[in-house]
């Protein structure tokens, strides 16, 4: 239950469904694995492996590190 937030509108929200909602699917083109990940409206950062275990392990810390974002961007307004 820590990943429960609540925002200065008094909702709760779930910052990991939120971070795991952001980031696309693994999906095989040619010879590399791509995925993306929506940091805000107007960034979106697309990655590329040629290992799915790389990008499956990369694809985890990405989500990781914008929930953290999340979390703290939540915070600060509260």
């Amino acid at each position: 239950m820590t990943n429960i937030i609540e925002t200065k509108f008094g909702s709760l929200v779930n910052t990991s469904k939120i971070a795991a909602g952001s980031a696309s699917n693994i999906k095989k083109t040619g010879a590399f694995y791509n995925f993306s990940i929506k940091v805000s409206q107007d960034d979106i950062r697309e990655y590329s492996f040629t290992d799915l275990a790389r990008a499956e392990y990369m694809r985890r810390i990405m989500i990781g590190h914008l929930e953290e974002k999340l979390k703290k961007s939540l915070k600060a307004n509260p």
